[in-house]
């Protein structure tokens, strides 16, 4: 059983492993919103694009995304615990069967009620030809899905026998592959008197096809024996189903709160939509540096020592993995709303992008931001539960998290912003009720687990997480300080300096202050670059 628990150090080198495919795939997943923006600007064709992705994304998510990985990986782990590997390749296959019959059967079902479901729930203001393209472009994207219940699932298995690699870079294929709609699929959809934005959702399904296929080598060395079983009574496919279940209420939560920000954003100012995704887009790409690399690395190693009982193992584990997420959390917090506005305007201000949609962009960033450490530390708590094989704790609370969600939004959009303005838009305050509601939920699940498992060397999490805050709001002074100094130089230098400088400026003060991290992470990583 030992063979499936990394040390702290393990969990490092291969949190630095999944680091680095999430910044290959972060960097994609920039120039592909790069290229979506640059080709259609913040207008309604791209609005009818997020819009779309909603549907498949929240089936997705419920099927496999998380809801059965989370389950799944604890359940899967026990049989190797044991050493019954024709067990769990057994519940491996008849969970993959399973899932993807259902899959498959509930994305027909939105696609024949799409057409209903579009403009009467999903975006119920917006006019006649808007909510046709976005019905059209939801069921070109619901093929998706089963593809990614499959690759889900493998990527699920993969990591639970330690092997992080092909995940990784499972989600840089995936973005080339919509980048090859956008570069490639875009401009041939006239030719078939398509519209172009059609390009987007062919090259999401393209997408989704790579991010399966690049997984199946890793199939070998680890001797999956996989098979179609579509067979529920299949020892520990109870197990995985319970386990499900209130995953998915909880995952079905978050996805509504997404729901209702399209239905929000759909009676606002044409381009609200466009800002509002990729503001989270953006933050969302500085998370999976922080937290989803660690969080994936540490949470096999979690499920072992829980399934093991050894609750010294798993505190020492957790705590390390939450300190250094903080470490990363706020200087990327003061990051995003300091220079925002300045990256996004280097990134994606081309084309039919205009400055109007960069200000819009960064206003809703600078909101989201507020909530990276909450986002950040909900990852590894949420983990630890699933480890733990609680999943009704995380979705109570995720239940109060969202009532909150919606009256915060509710409340927060007559407040925050101005109607009439799409550089200062009321969809703000949708990514500001976002993050204060992330770090009440997190705040909330760090309480009951410390209660659950008897503390979590709080004192140790919470000391490395001021001097990180300290350290990053000194990075904030040096960027206020360099960016007015650097203000008449090209944009380009500007902020390559700014940002040289306002990485050097974390680090030494992390030092000064003791934070091992300071030394640690970036030795990791070049280490982990330079293999």
């Amino acid at each position: 059983m030992t063979r499936n628990i990394l040390s702290n150090r393990q969990i490092a080198r291969a949190a630095a492993v999944v680091v680095v495919g999430f910044l290959a795939s972060g960097v994609l997943g920039l120039v592909r919103t790069a290229l979506f923006s640059i080709t259609f600007g913040g207008g309604a064709e791209l609005d009818a694009f997020y819009a779309a992705q909603r549907i498949p994304e929240l089936l997705y998510v419920l099927v496999a995304g998380g809801a059965l990985s989370s389950s799944f990986i604890p359940v899967f782990s026990r049989y190797w615990a044991k050493d019954d590997a024709d067990g769990a390749w057994r519940l491996a296959s008849a969970v993959i069967t399973l899932a993807s019959l259902i899959a498959g059967i509930l994305a027909v079902i939105l696609i024949l009620i799409a057409p209903w479901f579009v403009p009467n729930v999903l975006v119920p203001s917006a006019s006649p030809e808007q909510a046709l393209l976005t019905t059209q472009l939801s069921q070109i994207m619901l093929l998706t899905v089963i593809i990614f219940t499959i690759s889900g699932l493998l990527m699920g298995i993969l990591n639970a026998r330690q092997s992080f690699f092909l995940p990784s870079v499972a989600l840089s294929m995936n973005n080339l592959g919509q980048i090859f709609g956008a570069l490639v699929l875009v401009s041939i959809m006239p030719q078939f008197g398509l519209p172009r934005v059609y390009g987007l959702a062919i090259g999401a399904v393209l997408g989704a096809l790579l991010h399966l296929i690049v997984q199946l080598p890793g199939l070998k060395p680890i001797n999956a024996k996989l098979r179609f079983l579509p067979d529920w009574r299949v020892e520990g496919t109870r197990d995985v189903l319970l386990l499900m279940l209130p995953r998915v209420l909880g995952l079905a939560v978050v996805q509504l709160n997404f729901l209702v920000n399209v239905i929000l954003t759909s009676a606002m100012l044409p381009g609200s939509q466009s800002a509002l995704t990729t503001a989270w887009t953006l933050m969302f790409f500085a998370l999976g540096v922080i937290a989803q690399s660690i969080g994936t690395a540490v949470f096999p190693s979690l499920s072992a020592l829980a399934s093991a009982n050894n609750m010294e193992g798993f505190k020492d584990r957790l705590s390390n993995a939450m300190r250094g997420v903080l470490f990363l959390a706020f200087p990327a917090m003061i990051a995003m709303i300091t220079l925002g506005e300045a990256g996004i305007r280097l990134i994606i201000e081309h084309g039919d992008w205009t400055a109007e949609n960069t200000r819009a962009t960064a206003w809703a960033l600078a909101f989201f931001a507020v909530g990276v450490a909450g986002h950040g530390l909900l990852e590894m708590l949420a983990r630890s539960f699933f480890a733990l094989s609680d999943t009704w704790t995380p979705v109570l609370v995720g239940v109060a998290s969202m009532i909150a969600n919606i009256a915060l939004s509710l409340l927060l959009i007559r407040v925050v912003g101005d109607p009439a303005s799409l550089s200062m838009g009321p969809f703000a305050g949708l990514a500001l009720a976002n993050s204060l509601t992330t770090l009440a939920e997190a705040a909330l699940l760090w309480l009951l687990l410390r209660r659950r498992i008897g503390g979590i060397r709080d004192r140790y999490i919470l000391r490395g997480g001021a001097a990180s805050l300290l350290a990053a709001l000194g990075m904030g002074a040096a960027i206020l300080l360099l960016t007015n100094l650097l203000q008449n130089l090209p944009a380009l230098i500007a902020f390559g300096v700014t940002a040289a400088g306002a990485g050097i400026t974390f680090f030494g003060l992390a030092a000064l202050f003791g934070l091992d991290e300071a030394r640690a992470v970036p030795v990791r990583l070049m280490q982990r670059v330079r293999r």
